[in-house]
C-alpha cells in the first residue's frame, strides 16, 4: 500500500496523492484511489472547494511551498 502525499505547490494548491477518502459535512465520501491526486485549493478563491480549480492564477495568489 502507498503512502499518503501532500505536496504544497508554489503559488497554487495542496496536492494530496492517494489513496485517501475526503469526507464532507454529511458524512458523504469522495475516494482517491492509490497513486491518482487531487488538487486541494488552498488560496480561497476556488469556486469548487475543497477542490482547486486554478483560481489562484487569475487572483495573484502567492504563498510560499517551504515545509516548516
Amino acid at each position: 500500500m502507498a503512502d499518503v502525499n501532500i505536496e504544497v505547490r508554489e503559488n497554487g494548491p495542496l496536492r494530496v496523492t492517494g489513496p485517501i477518502t475526503i469526507t464532507d459535512k454529511d458524512g458523504n465520501g469522495y475516494s482517491i484511489p492509490e497513486g491518482q491526486w487531487v488538487s486541494m485549493c488552498r488560496c480561497g478563491f476556488s469556486a469548487n472547494k475543497p477542490f482547486c480549480d486554478a483560481a489562484h492564477r487569475e487572483k495573484g495568489f502567492e504563498a510560499d511551498a517551504v515545509a516548516f
